[in-house]
């Protein structure tokens, strides 16, 4: 279980994140929501260790991640908003080249690379430079690096964006099979993309969070709103 306990991320006088707190269990997809600004890519940022919290904590099954982030980053998979790929290489350089950084064995290797090729949809572009490939496939391939190494837990930041509605569908599945074995914390803006996918739904906004419950409750939030007419009464009102 990931457990994230009053944690707080500020940019000089700017709070981004504002003391919050909620955990992810084994075998759950977390919707992750909020509009731009609100403080989820650096929620993101700080679980995976790229950002350090100005207090709070993360921990994972109870051990603080920044006691030993090398042991935590091996147990990670992350799929950025902003994908970072080496246009020079080959979709297959570039497996080649993580699984070294991660330090796979041969064997484990070549069944995720057979895995993650056959289920990110890679074939055609396997020995195309990156550089060449549209967003919608170096979408893809940022996903197969995020999961290359079979990691325990998967942080998907936007992980549809830039995909044609048929590769939507294909990443969808993969994600909800994934996240019948995985922590999956997806970030999304999208209402639709989280109600197909997600089991709970955290919304933040203005870096607090406003809503922590099930994909189910979330109606009940939105009839609690209230909606305010207004009628104006003049002359050359457009």
């Amino acid at each position: 279980m990931i457990s994230i306990k009053q944690l707080s991320r500020t940019f000089g006088t700017i709070k981004a994140v504002d003391e919050i707190s909620f955990n992810v269990n084994d075998s759950e997809i977390l919707g992750f929501l909020g509009p731009n600004g609100a403080g989820k890519t650096t929620t993101l940022r700080m679980l995976v260790g790229y950002l350090q919290p100005s207090s709070g904590y993360i921990e994972l099954d109870g051990k603080d991640i920044f006691a030993d982030p090398l042991a935590a980053s091996r147990q990670i998979g992350y799929l950025p908003e902003q994908n970072p790929l080496y246009d020079e290489m080959t979709v297959n350089e570039a497996l080649h080249y993580l699984a070294a950084l991660r330090q796979l064995s041969k064997p484990f290797f070549k069944e995720r690379r057979q895995f993650v090729v056959q289920n990110c949809g890679l074939q055609e572009v396997l020995h195309q430079k990156i550089g060449t490939l549209s967003k919608g496939y170096r979408q893809r391939v940022g996903l197969a690096q995020a999961i290359l190494h079979d990691p325990r837990i998967l942080i998907l930041d936007e992980p549809t964006s830039g995909l044609d509605p048929n590769q939507i569908i294909e990443i969808r599945e993969l994600i909800r099979s994934l996240g019948q074995e995985k922590m999956v914390i997806l970030s999304s803006h999208i209402m639709q993309e989280v109600q197909a996918l997600c089991d709970r739904v955290v919304i933040i906004n203005k870096g607090r969070i406003i809503v922590d419950d099930r994909k189910d409750a979330l109606p009940g939030y939105l009839q609690s709103s209230t909606r305010l007419q207004v009628e104006l009464e003049g002359e050359s009102i457009d």
